[in-house]
């Protein structure tokens, strides 16, 4: 697939304060959304999703749409997050993964031998036709609110192939990718194929933004991360550098969790903006990262179970410190945490686009 490029996009697209902002452009507010905030925490979710399997839900175009939109209208953040999974490529390629409640994903033959890379399919948008159907619902749906598309790193997947599923140490991972550097080398390609022929779905059909996710990429040293990991993601994001809608570049959002010394790396990567997790003070990670990409984040999700004006407080720091950087997206420092008040998160999206400008 070469440049996506799609036909007619929404002129209302073009005040967007979330597209601005990634696009270092100087936006009127300072825009919100929230990692995950598609499900876990709304009622409406529990209610859609009550009897199906996540990954079941991923592959409904209507359950997808439904899930996508609920917390814009509930919140009315400044863009939405395309509700699906990281392993869901896995498993539409014919992988054997399932999200089990309680564990995660759950690979039934974790990835071992050459053989076992060789086996896995490439990804083509005919093995995700739901996907297109459902961006192409959700852009006509959401109007002047831009879809941002998303895929998992080659790390973060690669890592539940070896281990089989969750893991807090990644010593199967480690053990590959040091003691078996051709069938690392082999895997992270073929899963870097997969997550950049994921996104360029999700954009042909109208996504404005994507976000590539390294759920796991802290589990590795910096040197170790520019080795094994950063090729593989400079691969990813080098291919979504070529998407566009209309005449314009589509921004790339790259996140990790404990990744305060790779932001530098993950930025050189390819991405236009840095996702910063709660753990790391904003500023330093400005400082870290650069002046030539803007940062997303990173309030610390638990900071939703305190009293408002605490949390507005925070919030109001965490506006402040992303002034420095070319632009600031206002996110949490990781995902919406089940158990959050729907509420809460209302507040603190009102909050932050009202903050003044300054």
């Amino acid at each position: 697939m070469n440049s996506p490029k799609t036909g007619t996009v929404d002129p209302r697209l073009a005040d967007s304060a979330f597209l601005k902002a990634a696009r270092g452009e100087t936006p009127q507010h300072t825009p919100v959304w929230f990692m995950r905030q598609a499900g876990r925490a709304l009622p409406e979710y529990l209610k859609v999703r009550e009897g199906v399997p996540m990954l079941e839900s991923c592959m409904n175009p209507e359950l997808i749409t439904e899930i996508t939109l609920q917390p814009v209208r509930r919140y009315g953040v400044d863009a939405a997050i395309f509700y699906s999974d990281i392993v869901l490529p896995l498993k539409a390629i014919g992988v054997d993964v399932d999200i089990k409640p309680g564990v995660g994903p759950v690979v039934d033959r974790p990835v071992r031998t050459l053989a076992d890379v060789e086996a896995i399919e490439d990804l083509t948008p005919e093995h995700v036709p739901f996907i297109t159907e459902a961006v192409r619902n959700l852009v006509g749906e959401l109007g002047g609110t831009p879809l941002i598309g998303f895929a998992g790193a080659p790390f973060t997947v690669s890592s539940y192939l070896v281990e089989g599923g969750p893991s807090k140490e990644y010593a199967k991972t480690k053990a590959l990718m040091f003691g078996a550097p051709d069938v690392w080398e082999a895997l992270m390609t073929k899963v870097a194929g997969i997550s950049a022929a994921f996104l360029e779905v999700q954009v042909a059909a109208g996504a404005s933004a994507v976000q590539l996710f390294d759920s796991w990429a802290g589990a590795v040293n910096p040197t170790d991360y520019r080795t094994y990991v950063r090729p593989y993601s400079t691969s990813v994001l080098e291919r979504a550098g070529a998407l566009r809608q209309g005449d314009r570049a589509v921004p790339r959002i790259h996140f990790g969790v404990n990744s305060a010394l790779l932001l530098d790396q993950m930025g050189a990567a390819g991405a236009d903006v840095v996702g910063v997790d709660w753990r790391t003070p904003l500023d330093w990670a400005i400082d870290r990262i650069g002046p030539d990409r803007g940062v997303q984040g990173n309030l610390d999700p638990t900071l939703v179970f305190a009293p408002t004006e605490v949390m507005t407080a925070r919030a109001a720091e965490v506006i402040e410190a992303g002034r420095r950087a070319k632009g600031h997206i206002f996110n949490l420092g990781h995902g919406v945490i089940p158990s959050t008040d729907p509420d809460q998160l209302k507040r603190l999206t009102e909050f932050v686009q009202s903050y003044p400008s300054a």
